[in-house]
């Protein structure tokens, strides 16, 4: 997901066009990307540190973006 602190254009378009559709109640829109990683691991810890590890030296720009793992 992009940082907060910096403007996300597209988030700001879709957020524009759900208020034209009339969902006053949505306050704001951020859009992002999701990667899925198919992985083996001797365990979920272990998952989420490879997991990790490939979008620190990879997957996310962390000038621009935050990332969060989650393993099922």
């Amino acid at each position: 997901m992009p940082l907060k602190d910096l403007l996300d254009p597209q988030g700001k378009a879709v957020f524009g066009g759900l208020q034209r559709l009339g969902l006053s109640q949505i306050d704001d829109v951020r859009v992002g990307k999701q990667i899925e990683l198919k992985l083996s691991a001797l365990s979920k810890e272990d998952a989420h540190q490879l997991a990790s590890e490939a979008a620190k030296q990879l997957l996310a720009n962390p000038v621009m973006e935050f990332f969060e793992v989650t393993i099922s």
